[in-house]
């Protein structure tokens, strides 16, 4: 186990390195410039070379990249541009909120997802398995910058029932989770239909209901179980784009998360926070992919790593 943590670790750590590299050059390549963004249009040029000199910018791109590259292995994100404030403290703030709208729309998609999904495979081929993926690909179909507002003008603006916008407790929570658990259910469901109908045919269920095993134990028990592997690989990964930040969610319910903050930090040209942003995004998936990947062996103990046997 030891080694196949090490040699995962070994892989991902230039994944994550040339995601960064990357973001760093785009930064630098696309129009616009975080000094004026700081001192506007009309500063004069003495104050912007200033400015420049003391952010390190009028350094050769190389020599920046090295500096980048410096402070990442030393723990230091340098300082935000926009706040003013260490990179690493900044985004520790939103870190929390990000966290709680990924936790919450997990269960919003997990409460609608598995049940739906059991159901439409024990009922293959009938109205309810129907309508199970009609549900599933009007949940794909519509993207949350259009279903976040049609949510807010019904239920915020229209019944009086939620906040339109905010972190205020866990009324202002409702109406983000549903947008994003809706979209994750309707994937979760199918999934977990398709996976759950190659092993409901197997062998093994057939010698476990014939020890007298009841239905409900027989499916959630061992059905289920065999059936988890594909299923636990969609929630990893959409649980890394959630706790990563959902982007467009966050910003259409004025979310205080990773995904605004990235947004802000993209308008004002703040590099340190950008790529402190991506640093946390990228090392996010990494660690959720490695649990996941952990999480097989006690799913299904056949399962060994490296040189195990």
């Amino acid at each position: 186990m030891k080694g196949f943590f090490l040699r995962r670790t070994l892989i991902t750590a230039p994944t994550v390195l040339g995601a960064l590299t990357l973001v760093f050059f785009f930064l630098h390549i696309v129009p616009g410039d975080p000094v004026e963004a700081m001192l506007g249009e009309s500063a004069r040029a003495v104050e912007k070379e200033r400015l420049r000199h003391e952010l390190g910018l009028d350094l050769p791109l190389a020599a920046q990249y090295l500096k980048f590259l410096k402070g990442i292995a030393t723990g230091d994100l340098g300082e935000s541009y926009f706040f003013r404030r260490p990179v690493a403290e900044v985004i520790a703030e939103r870190v929390p909120a990000t966290l709680e709208l990924a936790v919450a729309s997990l269960f919003v998609a997990g409460i609608i997802a598995l049940p739906l999904g059991i159901l439409a495979a024990l009922r293959e081929g009938t109205a309810l398995d129907a309508l199970s993926m009609l549900f599933a690909l009007i949940g794909v179909s519509m993207p949350n910058f259009w279903l976040g507002p049609l949510l807010i003008i019904l239920f915020s603006i229209k019944l009086g029932w939620f906040p339109v916008s905010g972190r205020s407790g866990f009324s202002s929570l409702v109406l983000p989770a549903l947008t994003l658990g809706t979209a994750l259910a309707a994937l979760l469901s199918r999934m977990t239909r398709s996976s759950l109908l190659e092993v409901l045919g197997e062998e093994y269920l057939t010698v476990a209901r014939a020890k007298g095993l009841p239905e409900r134990r027989v499916i959630l028990k061992h059905a289920l179980r065999n059936a988890l592997i594909p299923i636990v690989t969609v929630l990893g990964l959409q649980f890394g784009a959630l706790l990563s930040g959902a982007i467009i969610t966050e910003n259409v319910f004025s979310w205080p998360g990773v995904g605004t903050l990235l947004i802000t930090a993209v308008e004002a040209r703040d590099y340190p926070l950008v790529q402190g942003c991506v640093l946390f995004i990228s090392i996010v998936y990494v660690a959720v992919n490695l649990a996941v990947d952990l999480l097989y062996g006690f799913i299904d103990p056949r399962i060994r790593y490296g040189g195990e046997g």
